[in-house]
Order: C-alpha cells, then structure tokens, then sequence
C-alpha cells in the first residue's frame, strides 16, 4: 500500500488516500476527541470496499463501486495506522475504537469478519473496542448471525459497538436517502433483541439528520426498545452529495432545535447522543469518500452533474449554516 496524500491536524484527525498493489485507491482516518488525549481515546476508521454500491444521498463513498477489500487490505490500513505511533503494536490507549465506518458498507464483505477475528491477537490492546455502522442491506443474513457470533465470544461485556444507520423514520424518506433493498425496522428490532445480551453496550440508532427528515419518538417505540437501542443524532456533513441533492442539515451547532428533538426522545424513554464534531474537520474535506473523489476528478469528469460542486463550495455551506433553517 502506498500512501498518496493526507490531510488534516495531529490532535484532531488526519484522513490518508492511499493506493492498493493492484491500483484501487483507499481511504482511512484517525482521529481523537478533544480535549481528551490520544492515551485516553483514539478512534481509527477504516474502508472495507472500493467505493460503496449503496449510494446514500448525501455520502460521496458512492458509486465507482470496484469491489472488496481483501483481509490483508483491511489490514494495511490498520497496520499503517498503528504502527506509526507505536512500532510494537502494543497500543495503551485506555478505548481504542477500530471502525469499519469509512468507504463501503461493512457487511457486504466477509474479509470484515476475518479481521474482527483476527484483531485481539494481532494488536496487544487492552481497550480495543470495534464498532461495525450498517445500512443493514438485505440478503446479509450470514453476516449478521456470524458477526453476532464473533461478538459473543469475542467482545463480550460492552466491548463492541453496533450502530444502524438509519436517518428517518418515515420510511419513504429513508428509502431515498438510503437506495436499494434493506432491513425494515421491524427486523432491524428483532435482530438488535438477539444481538444485545447482558453486559453490551446499547446498539445505536443513527440519524444524520436532514431538513424534512422526521424522527418521531412514538414510530421509534414502535419497534426499539429503549433498553437495547441508544439514540445517536449526527448532522448531514457538507458533502458533495449533500450539495448537489440540496439535502441541508436539520443540526447545526448552537440551533435550539437539536435540543428539542432530544427532549422529545428521552422522555419517551431512550438515551440520546448528539454528536458533533469539530467543525475544523469539514475544512479538510475529510468526510468519507471525498479524498478518492477529489483524485478521480482531478483525472476526470466522472458526473458531468457534478460541475461546479467543488471544495469550496462545500466549505462554504458548512459556515454558513450556522444560521440557516
């Protein structure tokens, strides 16, 4: 693996664009959370395919879609990560979160599970923590039961993190933002109901949330038990996706309705976790997929949709909407 370019702050994040053996370009990240040090918290996330066929709304991961991650590839990235900070592979990091959260949905690769086998006797890491975030496609049955399986034997007493990516739960909705056939939420909630047991941590629901995109606390009720599922509420990064699909984020740092939708959802009984992160990060264009955009399109015209949607038009976006409903 050949690392191309990279970008972003230590003490922050740094995001890499790197090139296979076989030619594929790759993108992983590192970052920690302010003001706690990187002994107290560093998080990796890392890509599983070449692009993503799921070609969410506002994800520039999608499309150009070249097929899997190989186990050693997944590896590399994580190789690269830890061993430039520490050589022996000993990492005494207090939680030390490895995320398949970058390019590609997770469980359209097997290789995912091999190294989630694999991690606890490759790195010695006390506070190793995965987190697998899913769409929860259909037809992946066999991940899920193996995944659950792993966690079992693996990470059990919270030491795993499972997050569905919802975003909406008007289902129509969600069916535009996230294409193709995938887990109701009906099976999302029996599945989370045999996946969670004594001792884990709540699986979360995620809700990048967009502008017209509902969360209502009594559909969520419906299905998620608030006992087994967590409430994690995210903005809508200022992607190129986001830009050319006009899709706005419904959160934005210090707007009091953030604060409103998380009054509603506790007191129906969830925890909720908004997460924002530092707004320096869209600076760098550091969202998932951006850095293999920017190479292609530096190369060639992909979209011709896509002209005139560059960087700065999505930095720009990103400060002005402090203020925009």
């Amino acid at each position: 693996m050949k690392i191309l370019t990279s970008a972003g702050r230590e003490g922050l994040a740094t995001a890499y664009l790197a090139e296979t053996e076989t030619g594929k370009l790759i993108e992983f990240a590192e970052s920690v959370q302010p003001p706690l040090p990187l002994a107290e918290k560093w998080v990796l996330m890392l890509s599983s395919l070449f692009g993503c066929p799921v070609r969410c709304a506002f994800c520039d991961a999608g499309g150009h879609y070249e097929g899997k991650l190989s186990k050693a590839e997944i590896f590399q990235q994580l190789d690269f990560l830890i061993e430039s900070r520490f050589p022996d592979r000993r990492v005494p990091v207090k939680k030390f979160k490895v995320q398949f959260a970058r390019v590609g949905e997770p469980s359209l690769n097997p290789a995912v599970l091999d190294v989630l086998e694999e991690l606890p006797r490759r790195y010695d890491a006390p506070g190793l923590m995965p987190a697998v975030s899913t769409v929860a496609p259909s037809g992946r049955d066999a991940f899920f039961e193996r995944l659950k399986e792993i966690k079992n034997r693996l990470y059990a007493g919270g030491r795993f993190q499972l997050q569905f990516s919802i975003h909406t739960t008007d289902p129509e909705l969600r069916d535009k933002l996230i294409p193709g056939s995938k887990w109701t939420f009906g099976r999302i909630a029996q599945y989370g109901e045999r996946f969670h047991a004594p001792g884990d941590r709540k699986i979360t629901l995620n809700f990048a949330l967009a502008e017209g995109a509902p969360i209502e606390s009594g559909a969520l009720l419906t299905h998620f038990d608030p006992e087994i599922f967590i409430i994690k509420i995210t903005p809508i990064n200022p992607t190129h996706e986001a830009v050319r699909n006009d899709i706005v984020s419904r959160i934005v740092p210090g707007r009091e309705e953030g604060s409103a939708i998380i009054e509603q959802l506790r007191a129906a009984g969830y925890d909720v976790l908004l997460s924002i992160g530092e707004q320096e990060e869209n600076r760098f264009g550091s969202n998932c997929g951006q850095y293999i955009r920017r190479h292609l399109e530096a190369k060639e015209s992909l979209d011709e949709g896509y002209a005139g949607v560059d960087d700065a038009v999505c930095v720009g976006i990103a400060e002005s909407q402090t203020g925009r409903r």
